[in-house]
């Protein structure tokens, strides 16, 4: 590929008029990843063929790719208008669909299927259009033709479950995830969401163990850990859990990880381990999505109450001391006296070995 570029730009170096060579480059280098330089010849080329509308669309393409979502939307309205293509359309609507303008993008998918109504792709992102718009039996219906032309369309299965889900029909939504993992074993997200309809169901152990699947797939599902966490801590399985958590942490710190540790720490009573997990979370902030304000709260109490607690065992023990040497006198003498025991001991061993040696 790279020797093809060569000759293309040897080629216009002796005759830069040579649009064919030109347009041919400009998709070659964008095809490479050489974006500004193909934005450059395709801005030249348009100059002189405003009315060509395939470098417009190959325009939008670049806009696309450098996520440049107006100016694609522009580009693709242009090669649409000039000649009203399935590519152009399609393009297009995946664009509208960025900008989250849903009724357009709705429109360019429409266009599509009147010259391909077999688009699976165009009925999955219809439903999306149609998902976002908070109409979900539209979705419903499209998410299932995109199925029905493509049964292993894992992204149609996976949101027609969210949305069987978000009506409670959790049966139909557990079909659909499984049907998910069945074509990809390692989809996370299926996973967390069979935990949580297993968790509300009161299936504990299943979701207990959909739980581990998924962070085994996806280490950083925070919202995982979470769950697991209040699971284990409900089943007192303390060891498992904080093994789970600081296998974690020892990869990568993370404010919601330590705070859940602190939340562990607080069930075992350990007061020292709790503060000390609440301080590393307010350390780690900028990935702490508990309040603030409530995790800075709850550690200056937690703090000051193991003060408290360290100061009444400082002076629970200076008491002791003290009753000690009253009973006793200075205490010198008793310490003297073990002091003595020992040695008399050590005497009595080696007058022992002396006999022995006798």
């Amino acid at each position: 590929m790279g020797n093809e570029i060569e000759k293309l730009q040897a080629v216009l170096r002796e005759d830069p008029s040579n649009f064919q060579a030109r347009r041919e480059l400009a998709v070659k280098l964008a095809d490479n990843g050489f974006n500004e330089e193909a934005l450059s010849n395709l801005l030249y080329l348009v100059k002189y063929f405003p009315e060509d509308s395939e470098i417009h669309y190959n325009l939008g393409i670049l806009y696309e790719k450098t996520k440049e979502f107006n100016k694609a939307r522009e580009e693709y309205e242009k090669a649409v208008e000039l000649s009203p293509q399935e590519d152009y359309y399609y393009n297009l609507g995946e664009v509208l669909v960025e900008l989250k303008d849903w009724d357009n993008a709705i429109n360019a998918f429409n266009n599509v299927l009147k010259t391909d109504p077999k688009d699976g792709n165009c009925y999955f992102n219809l439903g999306i259009c149609y998902f976002n718009k908070d109409e979900m039996n539209l979705a419903t219906d499209n998410f299932q033709k995109a199925i029905s032309i493509n049964p292993n369309d894992i992204y149609a299965h996976f949101y027609l479950g969210n949305i069987y889900q978000n009506s409670g029909l959790t049966n139909f939504a557990a079909e659909s995830y499984k049907k998910v993992l069945a074509i990809s074993p390692d989809y996370s997200w299926a996973y967390f969401n069979l935990a949580s309809i297993a968790y509300k169901n009161e299936n504990i152990e299943e979701a207990k163990e959909y739980l581990k699947k998924t962070v085994e797939y996806n280490p950083n599902d925070i919202e995982a850990y979470k769950l697991l966490t209040k699971i284990c801590i409900k089943q007192n399985e303390i060891e498992e859990i904080l093994s789970i958590l600081q296998n974690y942490l020892n990869n990568e710190e993370n404010g919601d990880i330590y705070y859940l540790l602190a939340m562990v720490y607080k069930y075992l009573g350990d007061t020292e381990k709790y503060a000390a997990a609440l301080g590393e979370a307010l350390d780690c902030s900028y990935t702490l999505t508990y309040p603030h304000d409530v995790v800075k709260r709850e550690y200056d109490i937690i703090s000051q109450e193991f003060d408290e607690e360290e100061e009444e065992d400082d002076e629970e023990e200076s008491n002791n001391i003290e009753d000690y040497e009253d009973e006793d006198g200075s205490g010198e003498e008793d310490e003297e006296d073990e002091e003595n025991g020992i040695f008399d001991e050590e005497e009595e061993d080696l007058d022992s070995e002396d006999e022995n040696a006798e």
